[in-house]
């Protein structure tokens, strides 16, 4: 089962990457709790805390396609290790500057998140001239997948290892050094080094003329309202049930559903039209977040939570085969980082719809918005199905016996040829 993962993992390259991405993505993924504890540890408000951690994440979100852009145009070295160091700098500029001063630690809170490199999209598009081969490529996504979960899972654990050990300023000095040598450790790299963006064609949209590229980000904006509201629905059902420790629980088995889809999904190689794919793949996630609402014990909660994550990895890594194959020439990095965002945006989305629903209605309401959340973006991939499965942007359609016992055409990838 784990034979393709090691195929993976066995050419040049590919550790350094997969590591490197993750190390330098630690300040990102840890960021909301770090600071919310610093905050706190100064004596500020939650309103503040939850304020400056939103500003970051709005932030976030919109830098991440700005700075793709600039990485397609420019090269990763050139973009991706400054940025890390003003970011990292913001940050630090927030760590001993403290919340004293409002307006400066809004201004380097949103600094840092609005300069964050977009290294996960960066990756995504290395692989294909690291790996040289389409399924290798496809089994990295579904273990890209995976390690987001592992690395969401463990970022929080570092950031109160470091809280413990020193104090919560020193976890936003640390975890943001990291950082910038997760980003350098990638950038020196040969492939990152040697990679180039496609030819492009001038245009003020960039990734965003794709017809195929807005159609998946429609759908994962509501994939990201569903993760997002449960996130919110679990709190009231988790104060009934045994407090933040059952709350903990829940949310550790929807990252274990994940991880488990993702390895699973990742160890195969699936015949088809990858669009097609995605509906089913969208249609069980949303399935498996209905029996939420069922709200049974504790023990029984955890492991319908389980369930409910065990689709969303798989999801994402199909989706990345789809950002692929309907960029447009020389905008890979950026749209990947509009996935990312796009995501993050819906994420945030279902959190604040959450919060009145629940308020109103209570769990059982709160749990009813992922199922609502996943049909409708079943819809968005139903009603947009000829768009996605449509060759995009001239690429070559080869049938690849390899890929497919039934020799169905498959674009191939836009950027297997930037390395």
């Amino acid at each position: 089962m784990g034979s393709g993962y090691l195929e993976v993992l066995r050419a040049r390259h590919a550790v350094r990457l997969l590591a490197g991405t993750l190390v330098g993505r630690l300040p990102n993924a840890t960021a909301p709790i770090a600071i919310v504890l610093f905050v706190r540890a100064e004596g500020g408000s939650y309103s503040l805390a939850g304020a400056l951690a939103a500003v970051y994440g709005v932030a976030n979100a919109v830098g991440q396609p700005v700075l793709g852009r600039l990485v397609d145009l420019y090269g990763q070295p050139r973009v991706q290790l400054p940025a890390a160091v003003l970011s990292a700098s913001a940050m630090a500029g927030f760590a001993f500057a403290g919340t004293g001063t409002a307006v400066v630690a809004y201004l380097a809170v949103g600094a840092a998140g609005l300069l964050t490199p977009p290294l996960e999209g960066g990756l995504r598009a290395l692989w294909p001239g690291v790996l040289r081969g389409e399924d290798r490529v496809h089994t990295a996504y579904a273990m890209d997948a995976v390690a987001q979960e592992v690395m969401f899972t463990v970022g929080p654990l570092l950031v109160t290892v470091c809280v413990s050990v020193w104090s919560p300023q020193a976890a936003l000095l640390v975890l943001n050094v990291l950082g910038v040598l997760g980003a350098l450790s990638v950038v020196v790299s040969p492939p990152s080094r040697a990679w180039r963006s496609a030819p492009r064609e001038v245009h003020w949209l960039g990734a965003l003329r794709s017809g195929g590229l807005l159609a998946l980000l429609g759908a994962f904006l509501f994939v990201g309202v569903a993760l997002g509201s449960i996130t919110v629905a679990s709190v009231p059902y988790a104060d009934e049930h045994g407090g933040d420790a059952v709350y903990g629980w829940l949310m550790a088995a929807l990252g274990l559903g994940a991880l488990v889809g993702g390895v699973v999904y990742g160890a195969r190689q699936w015949a088809g039209e990858p669009a097609r794919r995605l509906r089913v793949l969208v249609a069980a996630l949303a399935v498996c977040y209905l029996p939420l609402m069922l709200m049974p014990g504790a023990v029984g909660m955890v492991l319908l939570a389980v369930l409910a994550g065990v689709f969303l990895a798989p999801c994402i890594a199909c989706a990345f085969v789809l950002v692929d194959v309907h960029a447009p020439r020389g905008t890979v990095t950026e749209a990947f980082s509009w996935l990312v965002t796009t995501f993050t945006v819906g994420a945030s989305v279902g959190t604040g719809l959450a919060g009145p629903v629940v308020e109103h209605g209570g769990a059982l309401w709160g749990f009813a918005l992922p199922g609502a959340a996943g049909c409708v973006s079943l819809l968005v991939l139903a009603c947009t199905g000829r768009v996605l499965a449509a060759p995009a942007w001239g690429a070559v359609v080869a049938a690849s016996s390899e890929n497919d016992p039934n020799r169905a055409v498959e674009p191939r990838f836009s950027s297997g040829h930037q390395a």
